[in-house]
């Protein structure tokens, strides 16, 4: 059997191995530790990094929304008054032609008005034609909508309103575009508005 000075020998050099072997072990997982946090930290930073580039193509793509939507919305506007003065100088011909006025007493373009009785009312009107007993009112749009006629509609209902000068002339409206389809024209006729 073993004695006492033996078996402490023993587990002393147990004791030894064991205490070698968890430092190994610990000074490995140090090490990986350390590299692991290191590829963390370059990650994060990549990941910052991407984020703040990222954060600034949605800032330009945002700022190039904003101009683009800009730019479409004065390209439209030049549309609409491209096609207003292609019609404009045609109203004339039409008052003669086809109402009788040999000659205009007024003809107002793009007239801004406001309204006679809610005065924090304003709009435009393409046209005005002002012959004797007649008042040819003229809507333009570069393209056909619904929406625009259904406009127009409700503005014939209001047009003396803003004009009562000329209350008790006959109102003639006409509404013009670049190309009105055949559905278009039946609804304008079936309103009573020239197309």
């Amino acid at each position: 059997m073993l004695t006492v000075e033996e078996k402490v020998d023993t587990l002393e050099r147990v004791l030894q191995r064991f205490i070698i072997s968890t430092e190994t072990s610990l000074k490995s997982l140090s090490r990986e530790v350390d590299r692991v946090s290191k590829e963390v930290d370059r990650v994060s930073k990549n990941v910052d990094k991407q984020s703040e580039e990222f954060a600034l193509f949605r800032e330009e793509a945002r700022q190039e929304r904003i101009l683009m939507n800009k730019k479409w919305g004065e390209i439209t506007n030049k549309m609409g008054t491209f096609v207003e003065d292609m019609v404009a100088p045609n109203i004339k011909g039409i008052a003669k032609r086809y109402f009788g006025c040999k000659e205009l007493d007024d003809f107002m373009l793009r007239r801004h008005k406001r309204h006679s009785i809610d005065r924090t009312r304003r709009r435009e009107f393409d046209v005005i034609a002002v012959c004797g007993d007649k008042v040819i009112l003229n809507e333009t749009k570069s393209n056909v909508k619904i929406d625009y006629i259904e406009d127009f509609i409700k503005l014939l209902d209001e047009f003396f309103d803003y004009f009562p000068e000329y209350r008790g002339k006959e109102l003639i409206p006409v509404f013009a575009s670049l190309y009105i389809g055949e559905d278009f024209i039946a609804y304008l006729t079936k309103h009573g508005i020239y197309a």
